[in-house]
């Protein structure tokens, strides 16, 4: 199993892009609590030049509250990650954390039922994306 859901688009703009995950994350539930742009970062702290590479931290607080209920250590997994790059041969891929593949190894059936629900909203991020 990977560890991760994408999709990829062809002919796409970065920008666009980033605002359409966004709007749609925000539509599952999700609010971007941290961003990294890995461009931004690599120029500014070792002068590297480096393509469109935005990570975004995405919780979802009800899901993320019942999660730490289940399991004090989850934290060490939120927020959801979600990155926007731009590939080598200029195609936009969007890339969720996929929580499933992490949770079926903690041994907790409130966690598999929680990670498979994020799992079933971040697809439908992915897939609402055009």
């Amino acid at each position: 199993m990977e560890f991760f859901i994408a999709k990829k688009f062809q002919n796409a703009d970065f920008g666009d892009m980033d605002a359409k995950v966004r709007e749609e994350l925000k539509k599952e539930g999700f609010g971007v609590i941290t961003e990294i742009d890995i461009k931004k970062t690599l120029k500014e702290k070792i002068d590297v030049d480096f393509r469109n590479y935005t990570i975004i931290g995405a919780c979802n607080p009800a899901f993320a509250y019942k999660a730490l209920q289940a399991e004090d250590k989850i934290g060490i997994l939120l927020p959801c990650n979600v990155v926007i790059q731009e590939t080598k041969n200029g195609e936009i891929e969007v890339l969720a954390f996929d929580p499933a593949s992490v949770m079926m190894t903690m041994e907790s059936p409130e966690l598999d039922e929680l990670s498979a629900e994020v799992r079933e909203k971040l697809t439908r991020v992915l897939d609402n994306l055009n």
